[in-house]
């Protein structure tokens, strides 16, 4: 019997890559989208999918009833991997920004998740995996918002874990670093959406923060393709003892290491500087 898996956020990038790579090996793979035309593309490419929008309650519920129908209340993982990021230094986002942020990147999974997790109790098994950063590990500048929401991630899934110990069900974390996708262009348009200029101390520094969203593809030498994540997301769903966090590229790497070996006033001039 084919094991099923649910991904969010398979538009492009990471979840499109993993719900077309894990459907080539052999699972019953259930993509999820925000938007119907996405979902209408992604159909007419031979997957199976529904649509699921993480800041929309009443829309993870309905899509968890499908999900129920579709595997016949067997469903064996979910990939909770539907995420943006909202750029601008904090003094300058309001308070709805952040609580934007937070209900797609943070309650949406809480819930989704909360959903999920009686199917997988009732057969005794299950994988739950995270899509976290290398921004849940360290923080940087202008990111405030996406850190926050990816701290949160990293340790409400450490609490998970715990609560989910003897059941079956695993529960993991990858955090890749920079990855080819659409994650820009997203940022791009939430900055446009909740970032005024006029009037701010960081409009200097926010001009080269605009030029690095506005480019196609990353400059950053260590950026890997959506597909580096296949290998530890099937790690995560086939080994009988997965590891609790995947750590993808090389700049995640290294960043989770420093961060043991530095002082937090050593790893802020680091941070800055690489800003």
């Amino acid at each position: 019997m084919k094991q099923s898996i649910l991904i969010t956020g398979c538009s492009s990038g990471i979840g499109y890559t993993c719900a077309h790579a894990l459907k080539d090996k052999g699972y019953q793979v259930i993509a999820s989208c925000r938007k119907q035309e996405d979902v209408n593309r992604l159909r007419n490419e031979g997957l199976e999918t529904l649509q699921l929008d993480l800041a929309d309650r009443s829309s993870i519920e309905r899509a968890v009833e499908e999900v129920r129908r579709l595997t016949g209340g067997k469903l064996y993982a979910l990939f909770n991997n539907g995420a943006y990021g909202q750029p601008g230094a904090l003094e300058d986002l309001s308070t709805d920004a952040l609580r934007e942020q937070f209900e797609v990147n943070v309650f949406g999974w809480h819930h989704l998740t909360k959903a999920i997790l009686p199917m997988m109790r009732a057969n005794s098994q299950g994988r739950i995996i995270q899509n976290s950063s290398v921004l849940g590990i360290v923080a940087m500048r202008y990111r405030g918002a996406y850190n926050a929401s990816k701290f949160a991630i990293e340790g409400w899934t450490d609490t998970l874990r715990l609560e989910l110990a003897g059941t079956g069900i695993h529960i993991c974390l990858i955090e890749p670093g920079p990855i080819h996708s659409r994650f820009r262009a997203n940022a791009l348009e939430m900055f446009h959406k909740h970032i005024t200029l006029s009037g701010s101390a960081h409009q200097t520094q926010y001009q080269r923060q605009l030029e690095r969203l506005g480019k196609e593809t990353s400059t950053n030498r260590y950026t890997l393709p959506a597909d580096a994540i296949v290998p530890p997301l099937l790690h995560a769903l086939e080994s009988e003892r997965p590891k609790i966090r995947y750590r993808v590229t090389q700049p995640t790497k290294v960043m989770a290491a420093l961060k043991r070996l530095l002082s937090s006033r050593m790893m802020d001039r680091i941070l800055v500087k690489g800003d």
